[in-house]
């Protein structure tokens, strides 16, 4: 037993690992779907593209569909915030470990990339809490823990001995703040005037500070902990967001506040806005929209975005935690206004966009950056070249599919593509652990979502009215807070028997067929029109009562009996059960013969779709096998289980050495029976197989041997 653990590994020469490298050559061409674990985001308004950081280190710059820069920086500590340099095309990002870097957008040729430029490691000391570009692009502002702001030159992309120091800001605030006003939480720049700008602490303090004067034009005192700051796009007042739920608006030629709004979700206790954006309009109503703020008790674990327009209010709910957000702003006649056209949400497992110039604020439906992951992926399956009618159906099932989702053109245009349009037409099946089946246009560098198909619907004990009325009876009791669910991803499954195991497709035909966990076997054909229609449910059971056979796993999932209502697209007009109800392994579909094969871990069977007969069924179990009810199929030990048990003997015949003589004036009758030996013809356990062939079995051979099990 000890040669496995000093067996040293082989030496590979490096003629093997010229001919490995060149047998796998996989290179890694492209990123497709939402980035992982994304911490920060920022917008450019000037070349209208935005950035993601992620968790990783991991840099990707986003613009048209098709347009994306990907970079990693050196370090994979996380990117804590991202701010591009105005008209510059150049970005600067904040990582956890205290360093800045400087990237730019550059010309190789006919393509642009992404280059990192400078690099620049900020003092251990100095904890830095927030940052801020001047609208020039020469400095970066850098607010610290102590209450000090330090400048970064951007052109040299060197920290300066410029410091606009805390007791200088402070001077003119009552005692109580001039001790300790907290951290800087917030550096706002005037809208109108880049060397103004408002300087808020987390304490609640904030002051108007001119950079050329170096004086406090102005103090504002809140006893709420502070947590964002915006301004007004004319200039003369701004808001900002507390750690209650509460804003408050101030002018610039007073340090009373003129406007204040106590916990807009009250009265009971609410959560802090983390973010908040004022933005002017040329109607006489502005948009206020920030995220967080529900009400602790109730929905605190809420992950939300609330926009407010005049009389017009909404809270958008996410199902995963809010990053940040900004708004893409249409040019107007009054450089004073930008009206808000559509609100970008980067929450940490999707992106959403929103679209504000519509009733309704619909959302986008993406054509780029979906979350693929919306239900855990658990199959895939490639289809090339395509024929284009088929591609043109799928596209016109995918348009009535998205019918709630905004019209307007997609606002985010950054860039110019300037490689060829795809000649063909490449398509990604995907299968998801909720059942779903969604199809994906993969023929160019990001994929889109053409439609979804959903097989849970087809399963249940009742035909659903009772879901739907308590549905729509919690919607009622939440109508209050007008939540309105955007974003499609959805970690949770209802049953985990709904996942999808394989998933074929027919691109003659337009046949689709789905496989499941429990067995389920869905056969669906491709209707333009809507229909409501009763799938015919075939059994195929594969041991019958062979060898008083018991499963032990999971129950099949039960067929609903009443008609099912379909929409243009995939309509199921067979559903197939293997029993045993064990996950289906393979699939085949012949769809001129009209048959369809599918084989599980007990055996396999073909079926006639069009006649909707069993024609072909065989069982693969051996009989002899103890495991083939359901638990593990195969009977050896694995290493570490073997290895364990040896050391285990070793132990026990130290532990009983001098007792030899003892154990031997005992009686044999009186030694008690280890686990697992047996006791007795009483408490001996054997499966159908070995119980009919008792007589022949050796008792010293394994299979006598009750083993627990694992």
């Amino acid at each position: 037993m000890l040669k496995f653990m000093t067996k040293r590994s082989q030496h590979v020469s490096a003629e093997r690992l010229k001919v490995q490298r060149e047998l796998f050559a996989f290179n890694k061409t492209a990123c497709h779907g939402f980035p992982h674990c994304p911490t920060a985001l920022a917008w450019d308004p000037f070349l209208e593209l935005f950035a993601i950081g992620t968790k990783t280190g991991s840099l990707r710059v986003y613009g048209a569909p098709g347009v994306e820069y990907v970079a990693e920086h050196d370090a994979t500590s996380p990117v804590i915030e991202l701010h591009f340099v105005p008209k510059q095309g150049r970005l600067i990002t904040l990582l956890e470990n205290n360093t800045l870097h400087l990237w730019e957008i550059n010309m190789k040729g006919e393509d642009s990339v992404l280059e990192h430029v400078e690099s620049c490691t900020v003092d251990s000391k100095l904890r830095i809490f927030t940052c801020s570009v001047r609208s020039p692009g020469d400095y970066l502002y850098l607010g610290t823990e102590g209450g000090n702001i330090h400048l970064l030159d951007i052109k040299s992309f060197q920290m300066t001995d410029a410091i606009i120091y805390q007791e200088l800001i402070t001077q003119n605030v009552p005692e109580d703040y001039k001790i300790n006003p907290g951290g800087i939480e917030a550096i706002a720049e005037h809208p109108l005037d880049p060397n103004q700008m408002v300087i808020g602490y987390s304490r609640g303090l904030m002051v108007l500070w001119d950079r050329m004067t170096l004086n406090a034009e102005q103090t504002y005192i809140c006893n709420k902990d502070l947590h964002s700051v915006s301004w007004h796009g004319s200039g003369t007042k701004f808001m900002s967001a507390h750690n209650d739920c509460s804003y408050f608006v101030w002018g610039v030629n007073t340090s009373k506040a003129l406007e204040s709004v106590e916990q807009c979700y009250g009265p009971y206790p609410c959560k802090a806005i983390n973010k908040i954006l004022w933005k002017q309009t040329t109607g006489k109503d502005d948009f206020i929209i920030f995220s967080g703020g529900m009400p602790r008790a109730n929905y605190g674990e809420r992950h939300t975005v609330s926009v407010k327009h005049g009389g017009t209010s909404k809270v958008l709910d996410l199902t995963s935690k809010v990053v940040d957000f900004f708004t893409v702003d249409k040019e107007a006649d009054d450089s004073e206004c930008a009206e808000p056209v559509a609100l970008v949400i980067l929450a940490e497992e999707e992106l959403v966009v929103v679209d504000l110039s519509s009733d309704e604020w619909p959302s986008f439906a993406l054509p780029c950056l979906s979350s693929l992951h919306s239900s855990a992926i658990t199959c895939t399956n490639h289809f090339a070249n395509v024929p284009q009618e088929v591609w043109d159906k799928l596209l016109d099932v995918g348009r009535k599919q998205a019918i709630s989702c905004s019209t307007k053109p997609w606002p985010l245009v950054g860039g110019r593509i300037t490689g060829e349009a795809p000649t063909q037409h490449d398509l990604l099946v995907t299968g998801h652990e909720d059942g779903s089946v969604r199809f994906w246009d993969a023929s160019g560098s990001c994929l889109r979502q053409l439609l979804t198909l959903r097989t849970a619907r087809l399963f249940g004990a009742g035909d659903g009215p009772s879901g739907f009325h308590s549905a729509q009876e919690e919607e009622e009791e939440e109508e209050w807070l007008h939540f309105h669910k955007v974003g499609t991803f959805d970690p949770y499954s209802d049953d985990p028997r709904l996942a999808v195991k394989k998933v074929l497709f027919c691109l003659q035909t337009g046949r689709l067929v789905v496989a499941g966990t429990a067995g389920q076997v869905v056969c669906f054909a491709f209707n333009p029109e809507e229909s409501e229609n009763t799938p015919e449910a075939v059994q195929l059971n594969f041991v019958s009562d062979r060898d008083s056979f018991v499963w032990k796993g999971h129950d099949p999932l039960q067929v609903k009996s009443c008609a099912v209502k379909s929409e243009a697209g995939f309509h199921p007009d067979l559903v197939l059960q293997l029993s045993p109800p064990a996950g289906v392994t393979a699939l085949a579909l012949h769809s001129k013969w009209g048959l369809i094969a599918a084989g599980t871990a007990h055996g396999f069977g073909v079926l006639d779709f069009v006649q909707k007969k069993v024609v072909v069924s065989k069982c693969t179990l051996n009989p002899h096998d103890l495991a083939a009810s359901g638990d593990m199929m195969s009977r050896r030990k694995s290493f570490k289980k073997s290895l364990r048990e040896s050391f285990r003997r070793l132990r026990k015949g130290r532990s009983q050495r001098g007792r030899k003589d003892k154990s031997m004036t005992k009686s044999p009758d009186s030694r008690r029976p280890r686990r697992g030996e047996e006791e007795g013809p009483s408490s001996a356990v054997a499966s159908p197989a070995s119980r009919h062939n008792e007589s022949a079995i050796d008792p010293g051979s394994p299979l006598s041997e009750a083993k627990p099990v694992e």
